[in-house]
């Protein structure tokens, strides 16, 4: 299923370098500018941080708060152009489509008014292949990464083999030809990669930039304090209580354009999203559902719907992500899981995992379950509808319902039936919808494949 974004939001108008973008202004409330004189943004997370460790970032929650306090050297502009950040522009690649050199620009400075030179990026990206996290392997094409891609160092240790550049940690297609004051970075690539730069500017979080200086006076936690949390980008944090709230604040004099409007923004952290929209409501909050902490109660959806007061305030919009079921199909040293749908099982658990799948109703599930609100039915593919690429309704071979072919491949592939007693379903139950989604397949299976 696709799911939808929620975000409520109150009649106000602030402006920020890139925190997000609020739909409705209101009256000023004084200052100059039409602004108001109180320039704090306020709004519940739900749950605290996983990390804000650009090499360790997997969760896309984390990652939308951290895009406000780090850069990279490209970006992508409003009409997916790839554009510079701290590079001073798109760089070329060689003839051969091997070699990329980024010039950085000279102005741009930490959030503790350390300079930024090619050090940094060398240490950035060095750190980040050779800490492993969930989006390291964006850097494959460099060459060198897999060496350093078996590093098993962290902390202080890890710190250590980057100061002495230990090859086992440096990737030796990444250099710095100027030195390390300098501001050019050579990327050479073990093959022709014309997507390298669209990662780069991907805003991955494997090659934003983060200060040396600051990082190893705290190896291991140097993100979660607001002394050692640096970046290059619009804000920085001020204050942080674990499994309370956090603030961040503009940073003064920022290098980049355009300036932060805010001039802080504060976040509580609670744990379940009813009680944010609650008190979203009684006033406490100017907006819920930034980015990743956009899921709802649909009851919540549904009541704030009919509201005349409320409902203008509700704003749904496609997300850009397909949600699927996934089967057990590898098992190995590092995946030790077993069940009936294996790669090894060759065409029965081919047609296993194809019976589950046909004999599910995703027009029924986004019907029921969803309200037709927070998603729609995958039907196109795994593109989002809206998208280039989308296959159009109903266009998915794969993606269609048909309860007799599943139980005709589930007879054919599991007889008897003991291949398929006893399966668990899991799923992660921080996000509400998927505990009735849970609910709304298991009947499919039963009703429609009898296990």
């Amino acid at each position: 299923m696709t799911p939808t974004s929620v975000r409520f939001l109150k009649a106000l108008c602030v402006g920020m370098a890139s925190f997000l973008t609020l739909a409705a202004c209101g009256t000023s409330t004084g200052g100059g500018g039409g602004l108001a004189s109180n320039q704090t943004l306020k709004f519940p997370i739900i749950g605290d941080f996983g990390t804000l460790d650009v090499g360790m970032i997997d969760a896309e929650t984390d990652a939308e708060i951290a895009q406000n306090l780090y850069d990279g050297l490209l970006r992508f502009d409003n009409n997916l152009n790839i554009v510079p950040d701290i590079a001073s522009e798109v760089p070329t690649p060689s003839t051969d489509g091997l070699t990329y050199t980024f010039k950085l620009r000279n102005d741009v400075t930490f959030s503790n008014g350390d300079k930024l030179t090619a050090k940094d990026v060398l240490y950035s990206w060095n750190r980040g292949a050779a800490l492993q996290g969930g989006y390291a392997y964006l850097m494959g094409p460099i060459v060198g990464y897999d060496v350093v891609s078996k590093n098993k160092k962290s902390g202080a240790a890890l710190e250590s083999l980057l100061e002495a550049n230990d090859p086992s940690v440096t990737m030796s297609g990444l250099t710095a030809p100027d030195g390390p004051g300098g501001y050019t970075v050579q990327v050479k690539l073990t093959a022709p990669a014309g997507y390298f730069l669209s990662e780069v500017a991907l805003g991955a979080v494997c090659f934003w930039i983060v200060d040396v200086n600051a990082v190893k006076q705290s190896p291991d936690n140097w993100w979660s304090s607001p002394s050692t949390l640096v970046g290059t980008g619009p804000f920085k944090m001020t204050a942080y209580t674990p499994k309370q709230s956090v603030e961040f604040s503009a940073v003064p004099n920022w290098w980049g354009t355009p300036k932060p409007t805010l001039t802080k923004v504060h976040l509580d952290i609670l744990q379940d999203a009813h009680s944010a929209i609650t008190a979203y409501e009684q006033g406490s909050y100017d907006l819920y559902g930034f980015g990743g902490y956009s899921n709802a109660p649909i009851a919540d959806i549904l009541r704030i719907q009919s509201s005349a007061s409320e409902k203008s305030q509700l704003l749904l919009h496609p997300k850009v992500r397909t949600t699927w079921v996934s089967f057990n199909m590898v098992q190995d040293g590092s995946r030790p899981a077993k069940g009936p749908f294996l790669l090894s099982g060759g065409q029965s658990a081919h047609d296993l995992r194809m019976a589950f799948a046909l004999s599910i109703d995703k027009t029924q599930l986004a019907s029921v379950v969803c309200h037709n609100i927070v998603c729609q039915p995958a039907t196109g593919g795994l593109i989002t509808k809206g998208l280039a690429g989308y296959l159009g309704d109903d266009q998915d071979p794969l993606a269609k319902f048909d309860a007799a072919q599943a139980k005709t491949l589930l007879k054919g592939a599991d007889p008897d039936g003991s291949k398929t007693k006893g399966l668990t379903y899991t799923y992660d139950p921080n996000n509400p919808l998927n505990k009735d989604v849970a609910v709304f397949l298991q009947d499919q299976w039963q009703t429609n494949l009898a296990v």
